[in-house]
């Protein structure tokens, strides 16, 4: 799969039990990195205080441990990094990169109903708060990425490299296509204060990721998080997204979704080979 070692990451949120696809991915990330001589690190990622639970992080060892994965300890969590985030955060604020938006979601919603004079295409935020100095911020503002700057400030010929089997290999950032699936995006949060795509980036780099490991969900992620990359000077991994485990609807697997929880399985005498064989291969292609 790859000629260097790899060292990967599997990064769960404690919010709820682990199911099928939490163990595809895990699987996934571990065979990458034991098929190559490399490392698999585990990262708890909790910022999202309001949801994360003692017991679900609890739950996340305890799956992984009965799947037979092992990883370097101590573990990385995100709730113990936050002023490392904020220190990013006012990086990208000196750089002129970011401004402070006081939207609500309802007012972008409103914007979004009409068209917006001098509006190139559609856009996730209509830029409402754009142009906003940061020292005008207040407590309550959510800081987004000026994108239009962040390009600029960039410069061109941006591209990242992909290895999974559904987007294999180099691609260009289109500038066009960010600004269409993301936009503005929410760099700094009114409720947990950083936000996943700025807290990802910094996390990647310090535990020296070579390869991103995750579902194709966040395929169109992976521009803004090679831009954030390039604006922060960080190193750049090469990206391997994989295959989603979905129900019999086709629709992607949800932590509500107890029937395929790992504990439930467990629970119910499946073994961790019998797991393997429900997601299938994790290496294999397309």
């Amino acid at each position: 799969m790859t000629a260097t070692p790899a060292r990967t990451r599997f990064a769960p949120s404690p919010t709820g039990r682990l199911h099928l696809g939490h163990a595809f991915s895990a699987l996934t990330a571990w065979d990458l990195a034991r098929t190559s001589g490399g490392e698999c690190l585990l990262r708890i990622e909790d910022i999202d205080t309001t949801r994360s639970r003692a017991e679900y992080e609890a739950g996340i060892y305890e799956d992984l441990a009965w799947l037979g994965l092992d990883w370097p300890r101590p573990v990385l969590r995100q709730s113990e990094r936050l002023p490392r985030y904020s220190a990013a955060l006012d990086r990208l604020g000196v750089l002129g990169v970011t401004y402070p938006c006081s939207c609500t979601r309802a007012e972008i919603r409103a914007a979004l109903a009409a068209p917006q004079e001098g509006a190139a295409g559609p856009t996730p935020y209509p830029g409402t708060c754009r142009g906003r100095p940061m020292s005008d911020r207040r407590p309550e503002d959510a800081i987004r990425l000026d994108l239009g700057r962040a390009l600029e400030n960039a410069g061109p010929g941006l591209d990242f490299t992909e290895t999974g089997p559904l987007h294999p290999g180099t691609h260009p950032l289109d500038p066009a296509a960010l600004r269409a699936w993301l936009g503005d995006v929410i760099l700094g949060r009114r409720d947990i204060g950083i936000a996943y795509h700025l807290a990802v980036v910094i996390d990647d780099a310090e535990q020296e990721i070579t390869h991103v490991v995750r579902g194709v969900d966040l395929w169109e992620a992976t521009p803004l998080h090679r831009l954030l990359q390039a604006l922060l000077g960080l190193p750049e991994p090469v990206w391997h997204h994989h295959r989603l485990i979905r129900d019999e609807a086709g629709k992607r697997l949800a932590k509500r979704d107890d029937a395929r929880a790992l504990a439930t399985l467990r629970a119910e005498g499946a073994t961790p080979d019998d797991i393997r064989r429900l997601v299938g291969p994790t290496l294999a292609p397309a």
